[in-house]
């Protein structure tokens, strides 16, 4: 019986090539279509891991950032032709604040631990890009964590968790020291990786590439 290659995915919750990226890897995977044993999870990359807790408007962001919200405008323009090239309906006019994404980073790694990580992520992406919802306000990182079958309680006592935030920032710090400077970023079982929203195409092939140096117990 073959190993199950494990994908792990270096994202942010407020990275639009990052929920981009999601749905491309969903196609690689439907185009594998059960050939390769899989198990994928995601891991924390704060895109700004130095963002006030509270986080800041978007518009004060994207100026600093860009130099300009024109520059910023043509830049969401592309980036949402190019979601909706993956059936993806953003509508980045409705965001209205850049949150710190440590807490939903949180939420994910709890939701992984109760096996419900993937809505939790597909949750947050849509929260953020397509409802325009602020994914750094605790009220509605508890809603998003609920309707995906995680108690306000349990996230509330992982946010309160020293010991487990510590360890979650150490793996972030653990992909920075790996080179890591962007993403999305997906890496096969700790030993090779593919960079950036790559096609479906790309991403399947790189897939069979890894599993195939996979040895068999």
């Amino acid at each position: 019986m073959a190993n199950t290659l494990l994908i792990e995915v270096a994202s942010d919750v407020i990275c639009p090539w990052c929920y981009i990226g999601k749905r491309r890897l969903e196609k690689a995977l439907a185009i594998l279509d059960g050939e390769i044993a899989m198990r994928v999870a995601w891991l924390p990359f704060q895109l700004n891991p130095g963002m006030p807790k509270e986080g800041m408007r978007r518009s004060e962001y994207r100026r600093a950032k860009f130099g300009s919200l024109e520059r910023s405008q043509s830049l969401d323009a592309r980036v949402a032709a190019e979601a909706r090239g993956e059936g993806l309906d953003f509508a980045l006019e409705r965001i209205e604040r850049t949150p710190n994404t440590f807490r939903a980073h949180q939420l994910i790694e709890l939701a992984q631990d109760r096996g419900v990580g993937e809505a939790a992520v597909e949750a947050l992406f849509r929260a953020y890009f397509v409802e325009g919802r602020d994914t750094g306000d605790e009220d509605v990182l508890a809603a998003i964590a609920m309707a995906c079958g995680v108690p306000r309680a349990e996230l509330e006592a992982r946010w309160a968790d020293a010991p487990a935030a510590q360890q979650l920032a150490a793996t972030e710090e653990w992909l920075r020291e790996l080179g890591i400077g962007g993403v999305p970023t997906f890496i096969f079982d700790r030993k090779s990786g593919v960079s950036g929203a790559q096609p479906p195409e790309t991403l399947a092939a790189a897939i069979r590439d890894a599993s195939a140096a996979v040895p068999t117990p």
